[in-house]
């Protein structure tokens, strides 16, 4: 057999040079491929921020889907609805096209009633205890009246309403809602007196806390040494509108007398003057004379 030759020291040391080449070779191509692949994730994330803006740019820009149009029959039906809701009502307190608000039968006419009081439920008939109170009160019959106060009326039940549906429990003598005397409207409170002090009781303890047209209404008994002298002032009386168009239209045409008229012109001077003195200020060149006022020396009433 032939001999094994032995590795020589110059062959060992070669050996540990290509293995240490080897791995420099290796640390060094490892953060290389790290770095290449950080950049193909920023390029992708760089697509993808790109393709968001430009999928929204075309959401703003796509034009809005038409509405499907309303066919022939449903533009008659709504028409006619219209017709119809601008004849059957309107705003309260505002005459229509058709009323003459010039008309003095119109103006002292009562506020309108914006509810039927036939409508409203019957109490004293169909409450079977309040039937009976209300029969035992009237065999016993008492000699001094009885007053309520009512307050939190609701729009609308005004003195002839307020009669109207009260009148199932008893007899009313006296009744006063309280309204404002510039305008005359209603301020949602007023006065009411039975000719008996138990049916007045009954109906304070049937009505009090009493849901009504959408208000709880509060009514509670007056004691005798509690009524005022002046609460009767204006009692039963039935509520005229003012005629605010009517005063402010007869004192604007009203005849001026001499003296009048001369503080009229004088005034109506004054401010032509004023106007012209702003005129040259601001380098304006407008005459006055043809359009203005004149000074009248004899007026006549």
């Amino acid at each position: 057999m032939a001999p094994t030759a032995k590795p020589t020291k110059k062959d060992s040391k070669s050996k540990q040079k290509a293995l240490v080449t080897s791995k420099e070779q290796d640390s060094i191509s490892k953060p290389a491929k790290s770095l290449k692949r950080k950049e193909t994730e920023n390029l992708d994330e760089n697509n993808d921020v790109v393709a968001l803006k430009a999928s929204r740019k075309t959401k703003k820009l796509k034009a809005p889907t038409p509405e499907p149009e309303p066919s022939a029959e449903e533009e008659e039906q709504d028409v006619a609805a219209e017709d119809s809701g601008e004849n059957d009502t309107h705003l309260h307190g505002f005459s229509t096209d058709d009323d003459d608000s010039s008309d003095e039968e119109d103006i002292a006419e009562e506020e309108p009633s914006t509810f039927d009081v036939a409508k409203l439920p019957t109490i004293a008939k169909d409450d079977a205890i309040v039937k009976r109170k209300l029969e035992k009160a009237k065999r016993n019959p008492t000699e001094d009246r009885g007053v309520l106060f009512l307050g939190r009326l609701p729009h609308g039940f005004y003195e002839e309403q307020m009669k109207a549906y009260f009148s199932q429990f008893g007899n009313v003598t006296r009744l006063r809602i309280s309204r404002n005397k510039k305008t005359g409207k209603s301020k949602h409170y007023g006065f009411l007196e039975f000719d008996s002090s138990s049916v007045a009781q009954i109906v304070a303890d049937t009505m009090d806390n009493y849901l009504i047209m959408g208000h709880i209404l509060r009514c509670k008994v007056i004691p005798k040494d509690e009524v005022h002298p002046e609460l009767w002032v204006g009692a039963n009386r039935k509520w005229r509108g003012v005629p605010t168009e009517q005063v402010v239209r007869a004192a604007h045409n009203k005849p001026r007398t001499e003296e009048e008229q001369r503080r009229a012109a004088k005034r109506l001077l004054k401010r032509q003057k004023e106007r012209k003195r702003k005129l040259a200020e601001a380098g304006i060149k407008y005459n006055l004379e043809a359009v203005g006022y004149k000074k009248v020396k004899n007026i006549k009433a």
